[in-house]
């Protein structure tokens, strides 16, 4: 869904624009097949199994519809993807057919949710948790918490102990 304008997509440029990027957190709500927006370029953002391989999750836009033996099939396009990137209209062929014979696009039944929010920038830090560093890094954020919160209270009580107590004064 990246769209490269002048050059690499990295992810971190135009965090206001009208499609999606790397590391943006996506906000999905589950919704009816039929009552999604099939009206390219405005259409809605889908993410679905994708059909040759359903355990990987697909993130694109809507480009057309059809019902077939009462099943909603959805031709899908990446924004970014080559040829003709949106909000052009892009051409049948360029559709997404995930090598699926009848080649007739992503079945209603594969269909997660649409993409209701996107916040820019976020999803970096899933993305870097992932990461070897990132595993050592919340392995270190997750001992500091349990130092934190069971030795400190220990080395204070301690302290506290140690201290001398007040000695009573008597007036006569």
């Amino acid at each position: 869904m990246c769209i490269p304008y002048d050059g690499a997509c990295n992810g971190w440029d135009h965090p206001f624009d009208r499609t999606l990027h790397v590391g943006d957190l996506l906000i999905l709500q589950g919704v009816n097949p039929k009552d999604l927006n099939i009206n390219y370029p405005n259409s809605d953002i889908i993410v679905f199994h994708r059909p040759d391989q359903q355990g990987e999750l697909i993130v694109h836009r809507i480009v057309g519809s059809k019902e077939v033996n009462g099943t909603q099939y959805f031709q899908t396009k990446g924004d970014g993807n080559p040829i003709t990137k949106w909000p052009n209209v892009p051409q049948p062929e360029e559709y997404d057919y995930w090598a699926q014979p009848p080649r007739l696009g992503v079945s209603q039944d594969l269909i997660v949710g649409r993409v209701v929010v996107r916040i820019p920038w976020v999803g970096h830090i899933v993305l870097f948790m992932q990461t070897p560093n990132g595993i050592i890094a919340v392995a270190a954020l997750v001992a500091l918490l349990i130092i934190i919160e069971f030795a400190l209270p220990v080395f204070r009580k301690k302290s506290t102990d140690k201290s001398p107590e007040p000695q009573a004064t008597v007036n006569s």
